[in-house]
């Protein structure tokens, strides 16, 4: 998670306020703390009516505390117990999105955005409907792939804990730690389960890794839309170009997402002067995110799968409405919502909340839908994906470098679009009120 990069619009730096895809600038004009609405008068205090019949509303969590105060066997932890409470109320959200982060998961979640840390180097995926946290990274070169762990295992032991899409938070801030003392960590591969106990160490996350496929095809694969991400990506795209690239296949497959800003600086390398995307919060404000004048113009194929969400849905659906890219692979996942992230008091908690709906340029919304590829082509069954970057026998990017060609040789003819619409902004805001269950659009990802 991230740092605010917002040219100008709306920022609330002093505030530390941040913006993540996952998140949202339809910033409120204020943020109420209650200053001065309080009058202190030696042992008594004035507050303005507002203010009293706003803390009514929560007397009886205060006359809970009381009665554990007055009765509980044990002297009760009450910081502990304000902590719990604290995370319960957003609980009732019943958005997986939205959640508490205490002063050191605050401070975390900055040091994860940095792309260093002290953990074994692993990225997390959970699902909300299976409850399984899955493993959907190994970084290059941490200690997590000299153990042994694979992408695609499923994490199911850390220490003493069983982990699942609800304790994912709590697994990743046991990997994390000193550096040098071992984890004890448990996955299930295929029907087996493998214990592995893994030394913490210093991991250094690369966002972007790219290369050449053959003489005229670059290759870019984004991993996540985080920390120096979209300076890194310019950098090999140049480095592409120069090499001779004279089409490009860009790889989003289980980028879980990440900064807006991020995701639109990177559309602005393929789109000419236009919307990228654009928010709309729950009164139908909204923000346009625009793309400037110089698209690079080279043929494009961008590669999706069901783990492709938020960021990587904004990118391929401004790329796929404007034509300049065909996507291929299988449906995204389907994450149309976008959070703040926000200091919370002066002790440094924070919070993530899921604050307004993103569209693509021509209004379609893709929440519990996805972007639906040109080209459909799923991995074969059983196929793990542990290939190497450019690796041609992953059959999405054979397919992908086979689509390059076409599109430069001219004979690539692009599919008929699907014939089921994707809902559109009004759609979304006429169903808004409805209550609907998150588990189908749940995805949390963790780096540990």
């Amino acid at each position: 998670m991230k740092s605010l990069k917002h040219n100008g619009r709306l920022t609330l730096l002093a505030l530390l306020v941040a913006l993540m895809l996952t998140s949202c600038s339809l910033f409120p004009s204020a943020i109420s703390t209650g200053e001065n609405a309080l009058a202190p008068n030696g042992d008594t205090v004035t507050i303005t009516r507002e203010e009293y019949e706003r803390l009514q509303r929560y007397a009886s969590l205060d006359d809970l505390a009381q009665l554990v105060e007055d009765y509980y066997y044990i002297r009760p932890d009450e910081a502990a117990m304000l902590e719990g409470a604290k995370r319960g109320l957003l609980a009732g959200l019943n958005d997986p999105y939205t959640y508490y982060y205490n002063a050191e998961e605050f401070a975390q979640m900055w040091e994860d955005d940095g792309g260093e840390y002290a953990g074994i180097g692993i990225q997390i995926s959970a699902s909300y409907v299976t409850m399984l946290c899955t493993i959907s990274r190994v970084f290059s070169n941490s200690p997590a792939a000299e153990a042994g762990l694979r992408k695609g295992d499923v994490l199911s032991k850390v220490e003493e804990l069983d982990v699942t899409a609800t304790t994912l938070n709590e697994a990743v801030a046991i990997m994390r730690g000193t550096v040098g003392e071992k984890v004890h960590v448990q996955v299930l591969r295929g029907d087996t389960f493998l214990d592995f106990d893994i030394p913490r160490a210093v991991v250094h996350v690369n966002w972007v890794s790219s290369c050449m496929l053959g003489q005229d095809v670059g290759y870019l694969l984004l991993y996540e839309f985080s920390g120096d991400c979209s300076t890194r990506f310019e950098e090999q795209l140049n480095a592409l170009v120069r090499q001779g690239a004279k089409a490009l296949v860009l790889d989003l497959r289980d980028n879980p997402g990440g900064w807006i800003d991020d995701a639109v600086k990177i559309a602005d390398f393929f789109l000419p002067e236009g919307i990228v995307t654009y928010l709309e919060d729950r009164e139908g404000r909204r923000e346009d995110y625009t793309a400037t004048a110089g698209a690079l113009g080279l043929p494009m194929v961008v590669l999706m799968n069901e783990n492709s969400a938020s960021s990587s849905e904004i990118v391929a659906g401004a790329l796929q409405e404007d034509g300049a890219a065909v996507i291929v692979g299988t449906q995204s996942y389907g994450k149309g919502v976008v959070q703040y992230v926000l200091p919370v008091g002066d002790d440094g908690e924070g919070i993530q909340l899921t604050a307004a709906q993103y569209f693509t340029p021509s209004g379609r919304s893709i929440h519990k839908v996805g972007i639906t590829p040109d080209v459909e082509i799923a991995l074969p069954e059983g196929d793990n994906t542990l290939y190497e970057v450019g690796d041609l026998k992953d059959a999405q990017l054979k397919k992908g470098y086979e689509i390059a060609l076409e599109l430069l040789e001219g004979t690539f003819v692009r599919p008929e679009p699907s014939a089921t619409p994707l809902p559109t902004a009004a759609d979304s805001a006429a169903a808004a009120g409805e209550p609907s269950s998150q588990a189908e659009e749940s995805a949390l990802t963790g780096v540990s």
